[in-house]
């Protein structure tokens, strides 16, 4: 068995992601997402969609990057 590199489970069924020139190991799409996915500057929710970026800073949505001063964005629909 291997362990959950976020919430340390000890699980026979784990997944590796790579990301970055690293290999993660996750017992649960959630544990990813917690540990990978960007935080929008803003609302602090956790990125899974495309969002939107601005100066390399991503924002889950153009709402969001406005608020944080941003012109310009809109969302991908």
């Amino acid at each position: 068995m291997a362990r959950c590199d976020q919430c340390g489970n000890d699980y026979d069924k784990t997944f590796q992601v790579m990301s970055g020139g690293q290999t993660y190991t996750f017992d649960s799409f959630e544990c990813a997402i917690h540990k990978l996915a960007p935080t929008c500057p803003h609302c602090e929710c956790r990125i899974i969609g495309h969002g939107v970026e601005q100066d390399d800073i991503i924002y889950c949505c153009a709402h969001c990057a406005e608020q944080e001063g941003a012109t310009g964005v809109q969302d991908r629909a």
